[in-house]
């Protein structure tokens, strides 16, 4: 079992202790796809959604996501963030939003979960948003895209 760093010698979950590592700049992207009927994307396009910016709202809640992930993840350590950065962008071709989310910290441990959490809420106010108008809204390809620092040093998805 000491392959699974959240577990002890005596299989039990545990959170890892971080208190002799260095502290280095770390940073990871995450990524999340909202697809939708082409008339759902063109009211968001078009600023005509009924309940008002949806972007904007999107980007507020991943922000505060990532600020929040320990409180949601059980084994997460609470994180001081320097940079949460969501972009959120139509691509009509594909009939979806795209949602890409940084986050950044000079800490002891990584943000890949912050970067993923942030996506993922995101992406959930997305269609938050919109299930009113449409119902059957798809959340996709919820990924890692890459990660810096630490000891695993440089990850990047494969495209």
């Amino acid at each position: 079992m000491s392959d699974f760093t959240h577990i002890n010698a005596q299989g039990h979950a545990h959170m890892v202790d971080v208190t002799t590592k260095t502290v280095t700049e770390r940073e990871a992207r995450a990524q999340a796809f909202v697809e939708m009927a082409p008339e759902t994307l063109l009211m968001i396009i078009n600023g005509q959604h009924h309940k008002g910016d949806v972007f904007a709202t999107a980007r507020i809640a991943g922000i505060q996501a990532a600020k929040k992930t320990s409180d949601l993840i059980p084994l997460c350590h609470p994180l001081m963030l320097t940079k949460v950065e969501l972009e959120l962008i139509a691509e009509p071709e594909f009939n979806r939003v795209r949602v890409t989310s940084l986050c950044k910290l000079a800490g002891k441990t990584g943000v890949e979960m912050e970067a993923l959490t942030a996506a993922s809420v995101a992406a959930l106010t997305i269609y938050d948003m919109c299930k009113a108008v449409q119902k059957d809204i798809t959340i996709t390809g919820i990924s890692l895209l890459e990660k810096r620092g630490g000891k695993s040093g440089y990850f990047k998805a494969k495209a």
